[in-house]
């Protein structure tokens, strides 16, 4: 009896066990993280759900973390394993200098991240590019003969100013705006990057110059003007999960860069901004989101 006891338990110990590989290895769970705009946090789902569906447990209390100062020490101090990236802004947030290269910023800033946190890495890169933009009402445009950023200088203390809540730390923000255009505004409000109050402000005209994401999809619903980035200052900025490595280390890695990878290659520049779309103005659930649109492309079933 103890013999047959014994066996059976062994058999269901290594049944747990054959489980436990074919869902992801070790069972550790993944904490991903989002910096705090509707675009990031439904990336940072898809992610989330991608994952899941090959067997991995995730823990999803960072999506919505913060603004990227916050996410950034979140990820190198290991409060998240992972989170989504734009590699051009990344970098930039690192100390490196971006372009329009988008293996370019990839390249360097993996270099960056590499005696980061012990080590973190970063994974495969969208074809869809989201970069700062600096947007006005078509009434503001038409009124100081508004069309590139190089145009705004000199009108650039009668507009009231919606900048990001990091710009004044951000190189791509306050320091571009200042050694590129001369711009040094000194009416401005810091809201949230990308946000819906961001884009509240200059709807309801408490602002006139508001720094959202170029596929916001309040720019296109109101008709606003994006000012062109004459001098080039915004880099390409395409978005990549970027992973710590010891948590690499404790997953089946194949599987787990396969499942990122893969989410990756689908999202374009069209695919991000209706996302972005979904939830900020169509005010869908998170879940509900990413859910439909994986379905949609067959990465889940």
């Amino acid at each position: 009896m103890r013999v047959f006891r014994k066996l059976a338990l062994g058999a269901s110990m290594l049944a747990l066990a054959l489980s436990a590989c074919s869902t992801g290895g070790s069972g550790a769970t993944i904490k991903i993280g989002s910096d705090d705009f509707d675009e990031a946090k439904v990336v940072a789902e898809i992610y989330a759900e991608a994952l899941e569906a090959k067997g991995f447990t995730v823990d999803r209390a960072g999506i919505g973390l913060g603004t990227r100062d916050v996410t950034k020490a979140a990820i190198e101090s290991g409060q998240i394993d992972m989170k989504p990236e734009y590699i051009g802004s990344g970098l930039g947030a690192y100390g490196g200098t971006s372009s329009n290269s988008s293996e370019q910023n990839k390249t360097n800033l993996q270099q960056a991240l590499s005696a980061k946190g012990g080590g973190i890495t970063v994974l495969d890169y969208t074809p869809a590019q989201d970069t700062n933009a600096f947007v006005v009402r078509k009434e503001t445009a038409d009124q100081y003969h508004l069309i590139k950023m190089s145009d705004v200088a000199p009108v650039q203390n009668q507009l009231k100013w919606a900048l990001a809540t990091d710009c004044p730390t951000n190189p791509l923000c306050a320091k571009a705006l200042k050694d590129s255009y001369s711009l040094e505004p000194t009416n401005v409000t810091l809201l949230g990057a990308c946000s819906g109050p961001m884009a509240q402000a200059l709807l309801k005209k408490t602002v006139d110059v508001a720094e959202l994401c170029s596929t916001g999809p309040e720019i296109k619903t109101n008709g606003w003007v994006v000012l062109a980035d004459d001098k080039q200052t915004q880099p390409a900025d395409n978005l990549a999960p970027i992973v710590r490595n010891d948590l690499l280390a404790k997953v089946d890695q194949a599987k787990f860069k396969d499942a990122l990878n893969a989410v990756s290659a689908k999202i374009d520049t069209a695919t991000l901004a209706q996302l972005y779309y979904d939830v900020a103005v169509g005010h869908k659930d998170l879940k509900d989101v990413a859910s439909a649109w994986l379905k949609s492309v067959g990465l889940v079933s």
